[in-house]
């Protein structure tokens, strides 16, 4: 149960956590909810560590990626630094012989992201996971089953949006909106891929080709000579900013054909104010529609033509099994953001602990590869203003799970 030589609580292996920003206290809330320690922490500099750390409750503060990956202590690492740093991390604590578990994106490339998936399909004994926790609310798992089933009919067209509005004026800065000298897409990259990935499984069909149209509503940002965290306002209370010229975008707007004959369309916009974090997904069928807004996520819109429509507040007694055994509370008790973290890490000490068991909505470095072929093709589309096919990997890989 977990590596060997690996202290575990359990049979959980302890967790090594790169980087203490947003997304990082995120992952320590939710392990800590589940009785995993965290080891340890790497953070960007040692005093924000330092300071991560006693926020967190990690044991110790790492000096660098060597000396986290040399801890016996550490079964399984964290990565939630910044997107370029992921590829390498995961190389190495791949080779270390630890688990992993990774922030999207997996990498800026396919080429890196193919190389991620070689190395853990080279190491089967090891868990490999992207963190799309949007999958693990409740009735995003009632939406999947009920498609399987067929209670809408045949799905035809699957539609809706990713919008924020944390960057809606021109003094809002955040390293996000630097191009990152691969795709240089941000609104798709960053929060269209989340809602590509929740359409796909879902619907259970992949994305098959993209026509997009992408818009850069602010060219020059303000930027303040200091560090801006995600999320945590602009520089519009003064201080000494420099205009910066911005190329990625703000919003994007995609047309999509899928497998099987179904159509599709979503825009993702980081300037829509009023818009705080909302990802809506509608799935039509011949026989029904389902609707889902992640600002209001314990309730599901079921549209039909010849009856009432319905509106299923989530309560595991009225959920399919699969989506009731995703829901951690009874109904009425309301399951959010948060939430979802625990489930998906549930997920991965779960193929850990009893890795010979299917666990179904497990997302791996094989979907992390997709998301970058998602978004080269979205890039290689809004370049030619042309269709452009969502490139397979032309050579087999592994899996490390999943689907």
């Amino acid at each position: 149960m977990g590596s060997p030589g690996v202290s575990t609580i359990a049979g959980r292996p302890s967790v090594g956590l790169i980087g203490g920003g947003f997304i990082g206290p995120v992952h320590a809330e939710a392990l800590r909810r589940l009785g995993v320690p965290v080891a340890g922490l790497l953070g960007s500099s040692p005093d924000r560590a330092e300071a991560a750390a006693a926020r967190l409750g990690a044991a110790r503060v790492y000096r660098d990626l060597e000396e986290l990956l040399a801890d016996p202590h550490v079964g399984i690492v964290h990565i939630t630094s910044p997107n370029d740093a992921h590829h390498s991390q995961a190389l190495a604590a791949l080779a270390a012989g630890k688990h992993v578990v990774c922030e999207k994106p997996l990498a800026t490339t396919s080429a890196a992201t193919r190389e991620l998936v070689a190395a853990a399909a080279s190491r089967p004994s090891l868990v490999a996971a992207v963190c799309y926790n949007i999958r693990f609310y409740p009735l995003c798992r009632e939406m999947r089953e009920r498609v399987a089933a067929g209670d809408i009919g045949r799905p035809v067209a699957v539609t809706g949006s990713y919008t924020q509005d944390w960057l809606s004026r021109p003094t809002d800065y955040n390293w996000r909106v630097e191009a990152d000298g691969a795709t240089d897409l941000r609104a798709a990259a960053d929060i269209g891929t989340h809602w590509m990935d929740l359409a796909q499984y879902v619907t259970g069909a992949k994305i098959e080709s993209v026509a997009a149209d992408l818009s850069t509503v602010h060219p020059v940002r303000r930027r303040p000579r200091g560090a801006v965290e995600t999320f945590s306002g602009s520089a519009s209370s003064g201080g000494d900013l420099v205009d910066v010229s911005v190329t990625t975008e703000d919003q994007a707007f995609v047309l999509l054909r899928l497998a099987g004959g179904m159509r599709g369309a979503f825009h993702v916009s980081q300037v829509m104010p009023g818009r705080k974090n909302r990802l809506l997904l509608e799935v039509t069928g011949e026989e029904g529609t389902l609707v889902w807004d992640s600002e209001e996520p314990n309730r599901l819109e079921i549209g039909r033509r010849d009856r009432a429509n319905e509106s299923l507040i989530r309560d595991p007694a009225l959920l399919h099994p699969a989506a009731a055994a995703a829901a951690a509370y009874p109904g009425g008790h309301a399951e959010g953001f948060p939430d979802t973290f625990v489930a998906l890490f549930r997920a991965v000490h779960a193929r850990i602990t009893r890795p010979n068991e299917p666990i179904d909505a497990l997302p791996t470095f094989v979907d992390g590869h997709r998301e970058a072929l998602l978004c080269e093709a979205i890039a290689r589309s809004a370049r030619s203003e042309a269709w452009a096919v969502v490139e397979d990997d032309p050579r087999p890989v592994g899996t490390t799970g999943g689907h």
